[in-house]
């Protein structure tokens, strides 16, 4: 079972790149789950004909003992959809609710039952630390990813990630993989990216280009690969989902 992190920072696509990633895996036939670790708790919305499910802070809340199929919902090709979920807005802390999250998950067995090739957990990426640092230190993801563009705030958080990522793989735990070019189609975005990732001891591992098809999928509530299956963009995705799976 390969466990992948994806990061990045707020609004940049991460969820949009990770959920086509889902689909083309899911696609190829490979068992998929994916775990949204935002207290927005919309990673897999694409994913359920952007329908939000519930989430497993929302379940535990009525439920303090949930049957796994409370948690974790079939999506398109049969990726298996998880939503951490988060505290009321002001309340507690979004952090913990991965946490929680991750235990429950383990606690029932989730893995050992849906038996993935591949585990992608969807991480919000503005803040590295508490909860959202769990799949790095936690030891439950193996490589990370993070999702940028060539914008200026997009390659600070970038930056952070990576030293944070480097940190904690000093104590064995999961390596920074690359940074996916997530195209804004700003003037010189490749050279800019590119310098950030070696500034950060990595390298662009794939360049998505900016498509409308991912506007007009989303606005469906479905990935590129379920919608526009024929599309150049879909075969981009595809083409990501290979390099990371292998």
């Amino acid at each position: 079972m390969k466990k992948i992190a994806v990061y990045g920072k707020g609004g940049i696509g991460k969820s949009t790149t990770v959920s086509n990633i889902s689909a083309a895996m899911g696609e190829r036939g490979l068992k998929v789950m994916q775990i949204g670790c935002d207290p927005k708790a919309d990673s897999t919305r694409n994913l359920t004909g952007g329908r939000s499910i519930g989430t497993v802070l929302d379940v535990l809340r009525s439920n303090s003992e949930p049957a796994l199929d409370e948690l974790v919902v079939r999506g398109s090709f049969g990726v298996c959809c998880v939503e951490a979920g988060g505290p009321q807005p002001g309340v507690g802390c979004a952090g913990r609710g991965i946490i929680t999250a991750f235990e429950k998950l383990e606690e029932l067995s989730a893995y050992e039952e849906f038996k993935p090739d591949i585990v992608l957990y969807d991480v919000l990426g503005d803040v590295v630390c508490g909860g959202f640092a769990m799949p790095i230190r936690g030891g439950y993801a193996d490589s990370v990813y993070i999702v940028t563009s060539g914008e200026m705030m997009s390659l600070y958080a970038a930056s952070n990630i990576a030293g944070a990522v480097k940190s904690f793989g000093r104590n064995g735990y999961a390596g920074l993989a690359g940074f996916i070019l997530n195209r804004k189609n700003i003037e010189g975005e490749r050279e800019l990216t590119e310098k950030a990732a070696a500034e950060a001891g990595t390298e662009i591992i794939f360049d998505l280009p900016r498509s409308p098809y991912v506007q007009k999928a989303e606005a469906e509530g479905r990935t590129v690969v379920e919608a526009f299956p024929d599309s150049d963009m879909a075969d981009f995705y595809r083409k990501l989902a290979e390099k990371i799976y292998g």
